[in-house]
């Protein structure tokens, strides 16, 4: 696979277009969540992420990271950042699937600011799911895995 086909190549993220995610989220950003350069801090990013992926794994995958048997912990992340944003900017948080196994799920989100055609941060990580309890690698369960095909990426439809 030639760099400029990568995931991980920064002009290929770039370009990613908001055709190519299936579920948004809405944020509007809050004064709080500036740093002292006056633009959104990089952990406010973090938030983000982890808000876009829980609120559609509660509400399309029937998993709830806080009463589920089975839960998703991140092993794996990077994030590109592209263009600073500042409050008071709405912002567009795009989520898709890149690659779905028996017990992992690889997201990627794009945030865009609103009205926005190119991101302006592009992120990816890497959940594993596992049983609560025993945190022993654990199948995705059959809605879950339903909810979650319906974010795969057209080439991840192999």
């Amino acid at each position: 696979m030639s760099e400029r086909h990568s995931s991980d190549d920064p002009k290929v993220l770039k370009e990613r277009e908001r055709n190519t995610f299936p579920f948004f989220l809405s944020y509007r950003t809050r004064w709080i969540d500036n740093d002292q350069y006056s633009h959104v801090n990089n952990s406010v990013y973090y938030h983000l992420f982890d808000s876009i992926v829980n609120t559609y794994l509660i509400q399309h995958a029937h998993l709830s990271p806080s009463q589920s048997r089975l839960i998703g912990l991140v092993v794996s992340s990077h994030c590109r950042f592209f263009s600073p944003l500042s409050f008071p900017a709405v912002l567009d948080l795009g989520l898709r699937v890149t690659k779905l196994g028996s017990s992992s799920v690889t997201y990627e989100i794009a945030i865009f600011e609103e009205n926005s055609r190119v991101p302006s941060a592009v992120r990816g990580y890497t959940h594993v799911f596992v049983d609560r309890d025993t945190r022993k690698s654990a199948p995705i369960g059959p809605d879950a895995r339903v909810g979650l095909e319906k974010l795969l990426a057209p080439s991840s439809r192999l």
